[in-house]
């Protein structure tokens, strides 16, 4: 072969490989993921990665990810939900409760939505059914309203003296509606008295541990919510200045430092929605994927913090607990 030949052949295939390279790479599926919290929400995310992984999926190699977040600005989300809708991805996963999923819906009725969610999709009307969702929608639901009951009957079991019990929850959060009318009612039946502390902020929360305090709170529930979440870390330092015995949802907040918490595993339920999302780039839809509910519950408890409180652990409930933090 001549020289100027094989030059020629040499320039040709060189330029035939950037467009192939380029072709893959526009042909890569993108993954929007709209969040409620503030960054990082690592383990999370981290759970997310690996339910992709499972359905064969791997971050820069054969998907993409592209994130939203709103940093607790929930007003943000429908203007970053649109974003995603204008960058044509391929699944919208929803991060942080039933906000980014409502914007989500609203921005788009085409592509699929994945969620992650405490509440009742049903009764709030994001699907038609659990078994059947309809739409465009799917998801996981960690039924944590359904569980309040519960949790105050454990942490009455571990504080037996107590009257007052406070509820922190968001007022913004569609749940209020549902979950405080029923814990009320809970409440009164054994014979507790419930204070509603309302708080969207930092600065609510604050406030709102003030208010416990003076109204004498002897102990208290920390409704699911994102911005709760996403401060979990204050909630918990306020809790232990104030000497408050405090039942949380999830064990992120004792191993934060939290007395005690009583509800699904999330980070197995942001591997479900990783492991939806994956299935649905295989070309499932999404009316075809049934919401999932957990069918197991842990019960986590802090040693360290409930002898800072000058609690004792009964043995009963020793040991029915899932993970005991020394």
């Amino acid at each position: 072969m001549r020289r100027r030949e094989f030059i020629r052949l040499l320039g040709g295939a060189g330029a035939a490989w950037p467009l192939a390279a380029w072709a893959q790479q526009a042909s890569t599926p993108v993954i929007g993921i709209l969040a409620a919290p503030a960054p990082p929400y690592a383990e999370n995310v981290a759970a997310v990665r690996r339910g992709l992984n499972e359905a064969g999926f791997v971050e820069g190699v054969n998907v993409a990810i592209e994130f939203r977040w709103a940093e607790g600005q929930l007003d943000r989300l429908p203007a970053l939900a649109a974003e995603l809708v204008k960058r044509q991805v391929d699944v919208i996963v929803t991060m942080g409760g039933t906000a980014p999923l409502a914007a989500a819906q609203n921005a788009t009725s085409t592509i699929p939505i994945v969620f992650h969610m405490g509440a009742d999709p049903v009764r709030l009307g994001f699907v038609k059914s659990f078994n059947r969702p309809g739409g465009n929608v799917t998801g996981v639901s960690l039924i944590q309203v359904a569980l309040a009951a519960k949790r105050l009957e454990v942490l009455r079991e571990l504080v037996p003296a107590v009257r007052n019990v406070g509820l922190l929850t968001n007022p913004a959060n569609p749940n209020v509606e549902i979950a405080v009318p029923d814990l009320h009612a809970t409440a009164g039946a054994l014979g507790l008295h419930l204070v509603v502390g309302y708080a969207s902020s930092q600065s609510d929360i604050d406030a709102t541990f003030e208010r416990f305090v003076r109204d004498r709170v002897q102990a208290l529930l920390v409704d699911p919510d994102a911005v709760f979440f996403s401060r979990l870390q204050q909630i918990t330092a306020l809790a232990a200045r104030h000497s408050i015995p405090a039942m949380y949802v999830s064990r992120q907040y004792v191993q934060a430092g939290g007395l005690m918490s009583y509800g699904a595993n999330v980070t197995d339920a942001y591997r479900e929605v990783g492991s939806y999302a994956g299935k649905i780039l295989k070309g499932a839809h999404p009316h075809d994927l049934p919401v999932l509910q957990p069918t197991k519950f842990e019960l986590v408890i802090n040693l360290k913090a409930a002898k800072a409180l000058g609690l004792e652990v009964p043995p009963t409930l020793l040991a029915r607990a899932d993970e005991v933090i020394e």
